[in-house]
């Protein structure tokens, strides 16, 4: 049985790869980070199936001495400051995890074990203002947050430490990945969640930023299936991960009332304090390469997306109002 180390486990797509992992039957070790309260309300399901300890991207030391007692062969890293207006809040925060965190954990590896495979979580918003439509693996990069500017980073040591001391180390540009379990401060969660909210009668109105905004929207239950065959591949490489398709904020909001048979123009008010400082216009991948390669594509749609986010968020707030 092979084990994996999975950092991020309670977020999004930490919950969606440790249900892939089991499926394909490793052993799931997942790292969070200490708090008072463990926040796992995203893995509950997978706790008597999977290993939780405490780590932390600030601390190698903690990765060593996971890779002593769990041994893993493969290392996935999905653990950064992931929201992007918080990391102009915190900048210093954002670059010592999601861009000097990475450094730590591939030191780790170089010296306790150079044959782990490790995945590095890149992200399309290291695109930022971009120099091309669509965006590739050879694309150049220009972020716009300190969160773009830190994943670049971790980018380029990945690969530096591939070139560098032969290891294993691949990097996924994922675009914009979304789902149910997505966190309630992003902007495709907090559609879905206003949306339910006003078709139960319990908010009027939903305030937002830049509808004009273009994303590469997909399911992030679909993308953690091209990490892990990213691991697999015969050699170590970066690859884009995405649809192919661009949609705006505006599109999203239409989709996502009409589902529940409300006029969006009704409701939705844009609001300047919702946009950022320096705006990302534009994001459209050109996953090709992951589809020659990995025999990868993406099987959930915009707008299957899109309804499967409101139905869930409906059904969860139809059984909080039930229960109160």
């Amino acid at each position: 049985m092979p084990t994996a180390i999975i950092t991020g486990i309670t977020g999004q797509d930490g919950s969606y790869l440790a249900e892939l992992l089991l499926s394909k039957g490793y052993n799931v070790v997942g790292v969070a980070r200490r708090a008072s309260t463990f926040t796992l309300e995203r893995v509950a399901h997978l706790l008597d199936k999977i290993t939780v300890v405490q780590g932390d991207l600030h601390d190698q030391g903690s990765f060593m001495a996971l890779f002593e007692e769990y041994k893993p062969t493969e290392f996935y890293n999905l653990a950064a400051q992931s929201f992007v207006p918080t990391s102009w809040n915190q900048p210093t925060l954002t670059g010592e995890v999601t861009a000097l965190g990475v450094t730590r954990i591939l030191e780790a590896i170089r010296y306790y074990n150079p044959k782990i495979r490790f995945y590095q979580a890149s992200s399309s918003e290291m695109y930022g203002k971009v120099l091309e439509i669509p965006q590739s693996e050879t694309t150049p990069f220009y972020p716009r947050s300190p969160y773009g500017v830190a994943k670049v980073y971790g980018h380029y040591i990945t690969i530096n430490y591939r070139e560098s001391f032969d290891l294993f180390a691949v990097s996924g540009i994922l675009f914009n990945h979304e789902s149910p379990r997505r966190g309630l401060e992003f902007v495709t969660r907090k559609i879905a969640d206003g949306v339910a909210k006003i078709k139960l009668g319990l908010t009027k109105e939903l305030r937002l930023g830049n509808l004009e905004s273009k994303r590469d929207w997909g399911f992030a239950g679909d993308y953690v299936d091209a990490m892990w065959r990213m691991l697999q591949h015969d050699q170590p490489d970066n690859f884009v991960i995405g649809t192919g398709e661009t949609h705006t904020v505006r599109e999203f909001c239409e989709i996502a009332f009409a589902h529940a048979d409300l006029d969006w123009q009704k409701y939705v008010i844009v609001d300047e304090r919702f946009y950022r400082p320096a705006e990302v216009d534009i994001l459209l991948s050109d996953p090709s390469k992951a589809g020659r390669e990995l025999g990868w594509e993406p099987k959930v749609g915009f707008v299957d997306l899109v309804k499967m986010m409101v139905d869930s968020d409906m059904e969860r707030i139809r059984k909080q109002v039930a229960n109160s």
